[in-house]
């Protein structure tokens, strides 16, 4: 039941870190998380390399500790799935987020329902696992008949109330979206 539960949680939490990576038409520093610069020849997260900040709701402010990364941090940015072009003033890059149209409102909320029932296959995956579990332990007398039973229920309520946290998760990011 515990291994289970860590699964289900684990599944909730790559949702939410999934979902911090959209843009809602707002400037959120997390969508720049997949990010990475080319520094001294390694691939370094862009936090690492400079100050990631929101001084306004729709931008962020990126200025590096080392100027010379200035070109490496814009080109990275362009490469990647971001989706804004960044600009460079010669000491900071500003990424200016405009606001998103109706249609790219109604298409990034079908991909959160998609990663939502993502989510909670992941969820019911580990039900399965978790009773086919508790069948071997009952076949291997471990476990009585009625031990099964209540272990199967109480492992069908622990899932309904995770399926019920991924439905509340995908609710407040669509409602985010489709806010003007």
């Amino acid at each position: 039941m515990k291994n289970a539960e860590k699964k289900m949680n684990r599944a909730i939490e790559v949702l939410e870190n999934d979902l911090a990576s959209i843009r809602a038409g707002r400037a959120n520093p997390a969508i720049l998380d997949k990010v990475t610069v080319e520094y001294y020849g390694v691939q370094t997260p862009l936090q690492q390399v400079g100050t990631v900040s929101v001084p306004e709701a729709r931008t962020i402010v990126i200025q590096p500790w080392d100027a010379t990364l200035l070109g490496a941090i814009e080109k990275a940015i362009q490469t990647s799935d971001v989706g804004i072009n960044p600009n460079n003033d010669g000491k900071v890059i500003r990424l200016n987020f405009p606001p998103l149209t109706e249609e790219r409102r109604k298409e990034l909320v079908k991909g959160i329902s998609k990663r939502g029932e993502e989510a909670k296959v992941a969820v019911r995956n580990c039900r399965r696992d978790a009773i086919e579990g508790f069948k071997k332990q009952k076949k291997a007398n471990e476990i009585t008949e009625d031990d099964l039973k209540e272990m199967e229920e109480d492992m069908q309520k622990m899932t309904d109330r995770f399926i019920k946290q991924v439905g509340d998760i995908i609710a407040a990011k669509e409602k985010e979206i489709l806010e003007v």
